[in-house]
């Protein structure tokens, strides 16, 4: 169902008007979550999941889906900075494809890049043990990524 993952500004035109969000910010060892309010200004952490099989990480983001009444997912993908796609996206890719064989939600796709570097350099200056900041990482890249396309979204109705 590949025509359920589009990039963010085409998986928008899908989505209803008005429902809540679901960012990911997808790690290797952690998935970062986030959730949009109904209106789609603010997004707020959720949580960070703690990967286990596919299966297992992907009921427990459809609950929350769920919990949240959440009409699509903005799922950050990590692209290189010249615009090069490596594994890390490749990946995110894959995790889409066999995400979206389980949910009828559309997913847009989210350029990421800098995210968990900027997130880092926020919770530093907040003056964030390292431990906690590897705690809470993931769950504020989540944060970040989905709060920027909200932004973008919000710009985009601005203009029309």
């Amino acid at each position: 169902m590949a025509e359920f993952i589009l990039p963010l500004i085409d998986a928008a035109a899908r989505w209803p008007e008005r429902g809540a969000l679901v960012g990911l910010d997808l790690g290797t060892k952690t998935i970062g979550v986030a959730v949009s309010d109904p209106d789609r200004r603010l997004a707020t952490g959720v949580e960070t999941i703690q990967r286990n099989a596919f299966k297992t990480d992907a009921a427990r983001l459809l609950a929350i889906a769920g919990e949240r009444n959440a009409v699509g997912f903005v799922l950050g993908l990590p692209i290189n900075m010249d615009a090069s796609e490596g594994p890390r996206a490749q990946s995110t890719r894959a995790f889409a494809r066999n995400f979206s064989k389980l949910t009828d939600l559309v997913i847009g796709l989210w350029d990421e890049r800098l995210s968990t570097a900027a997130v880092e350099r926020e919770l530093i200056g907040m003056d964030m043990s390292r431990a906690r900041r590897a705690k809470v990482i993931d769950e504020h890249a989540a944060i970040f990524i989905l709060q920027g396309a909200l932004d973008r979204l919000a710009k985009l109705r601005e203009a029309s």
